[in-house]
């Protein structure tokens, strides 16, 4: 499988960050967006949104149930032949 450089993983925190208004210092790979930090169902799909147009994927709204923590995240992206 392929795997996400790190300076994607910045820029996914960011996103995320960005759009829960969080600190990056908040949020670990493995926090739950919606259980630990708040996230409503409109925020994943703006999440989900910033990715594909920041990055320059293609995601399926399906993957939204699994884009449950930054290391999900990264692993859809990973699968969907994200690179920088």
């Amino acid at each position: 499988m392929a795997t996400v450089s790190d300076t994607m993983k910045m820029r996914v925190r960011t996103i995320i960050c960005d759009i829960l208004e969080l600190d990056p210092d908040e949020v670990t790979e493995t926090s739950r967006f919606i259980e630990d930090h708040g996230a409503d169902s409109l925020q994943a799909i703006e999440i989900l949104a910033n990715l594909e147009r920041d990055l320059g994927v293609t995601l399926d709204q399906s993957d939204l149930s699994r884009m449950t923590t930054l290391h999900e995240v990264y692993a859809v992206l990973a699968e969907a032949g994200a690179h920088i």
